[in-house]
């Protein structure tokens, strides 16, 4: 008896540690689930992930499509940005050409505008003094027309000739030239008629007799000739 009951004794100090490690590997035996089924979705995962790479690897010709439009656009939108900045250039510099054409085409006027305005003075200038010389020039005429036929060859009178001569020749140098009057229809632009003659030899209206001589500068009148015409 005393040996049963030992034996019943140890089996129920027994019993909780049965019962404990019974836990323990009940508990175990959870992680392990536990553990394995973490695996399980992990490699699920990773199926998925495969997956989803060959879905990319399958599709990989219209993402690569969809990444060179991509890069087109970009290229697209430097290249529009570079020639809207080459076009505001080209029009700055149009713009510089046009000022700088036209303040050529002011200067060029302006140089015309003097030339013909320093001409005019000159012009007016020497007419000023053409008109002063041409008093000498009468003067000279009516002295030489006093002399009689007898003393045209005396040495006074062929020195007064020889200057009256290069008086005029000068003066046709530098552009002025004697008006014909005498015989020619009448002029306004040409004569100043003073009078007017009955004439058997000419028509109405012809210069039939010159009272003073006219010149003209450079086909400007710089006095017109004194004149009687016809009736």
């Amino acid at each position: 008896m005393a040996e049963q009951e030992k034996e019943i004794a140890e089996d129920i100090q027994k019993e909780p540690l049965n019962r404990e490690e019974q836990e323990q590997d009940e508990a175990e035996a959870g992680v392990n689930a536990e553990a394995s089924a973490e695996s399980d979705e992990e490699a699920g995962g990773m199926e998925e992930d495969d997956a989803a790479e060959e879905d990319d690897s399958q599709e990989d010709g219209s993402g690569g499509e969809e990444t060179m439009t991509r890069a087109e656009k970009r290229a697209a939108k430097k290249q529009a940005k570079h020639d809207k900045k080459a076009d505001a250039y080209k029009e700055q510099i149009e713009h510089l050409e046009d000022r700088v054409k036209r303040q050529l085409a002011e200067f060029e006027n302006f140089r015309n505008r003097s030339e013909k305005e320093k001409h005019a003075m000159f012009e007016t200038g020497a007419k000023s003094v053409i008109e002063k010389m041409l008093p000498v020039v009468d003067n000279f005429e009516r002295g030489l027309a006093t002399v009689p036929e007898e003393n045209r060859e005396d040495p006074f009178v062929d020195g007064m000739n020889r200057i009256y001569k290069q008086l005029l020749t000068e003066l046709e140098n530098i552009g002025v030239k004697p008006i014909e009057a005498v015989g020619l229809e009448f002029d306004p632009n040409l004569h100043n008629a003073v009078m007017q003659v009955a004439s058997e030899e000419y028509e109405s209206g012809i210069v039939a007799q010159e009272l003073q001589k006219g010149y003209t500068y450079h086909d400007l009148v710089v006095r017109h000739s004194m004149v009687a015409v016809t009736e």
